[in-house]
């Protein structure tokens, strides 16, 4: 059984998450944790017709963000890696610098000490210099760093393909196949 974390932020971009947590929830050797930031749950309501408790319903496990003392905050808990969809600025900066206030950031920081795969969603556009530097400093403690920016090798017709490809990636990132991904050259149409 894998145990994947996924930790969904304030930033623009619910939507991967959401996506992330529908494509695990059939893969029978998968656990899927939950941490929904309070930004997250602002974002929600502002872009897709989610509410809180029907995004909580998509996961295995839901932990309160705030909750510190959680069992994703140990190295002791057996994960197979984290994602965070979207990741904000406001998060990376805690992983950048290791400023654990919250179990998003506890989670992905345990995660990179324990070299556990770790991918960051970063939504951000444009950036500016203090961004770069902090996604710099994430990806030199182990998190790699993938801006949602689409793909258009596999022709995305709706925002839906768009968002399953990028989602799928991200998967293949923690090793793991979601069935979602239109591979270079393997599923194109003529």
């Amino acid at each position: 059984m894998k145990r994947v974390i996924i930790g969904i932020s304030g930033a623009s971009g619910a939507l991967f998450g959401i996506r992330a947590l529908e494509a695990l929830a059939p893969l029978p050797d998968v656990e899927c944790h939950l941490i929904l930031s309070p930004g997250a749950i602002r974002t929600l309501v502002e872009e897709t017709d989610w509410t809180a408790d029907a995004v909580r319903a998509l996961a295995d496990v839901v932990h309160a963000h705030g909750d510190v003392g959680a069992p994703l905050a140990s190295g002791s808990f057996r994960a197979h890696g984290m994602l965070i969809a979207p990741c904000s600025i406001k998060t990376l900066s805690g992983i950048a610098h290791c400023y654990d206030a919250d179990l998003m950031v506890r989670a992905a920081d345990v995660c990179l000490k324990e070299r556990r795969p770790t991918v960051l969603l970063v939504r951000e556009t444009p950036l500016h210099a203090g961004h770069i530097d902090l996604m710099a400093r994430a990806t030199a403690s182990g998190a790699v760093i993938m801006p949602p920016v689409p793909a258009f090798y596999h022709r995305p017709r709706t925002i839906d393909d768009i968002v399953n490809q990028t989602v799928g990636r991200a998967f293949d990132l923690l090793g793991i196949d979601a069935g979602t991904v239109h591979r270079w050259k393997e599923t194109q149409e003529p």
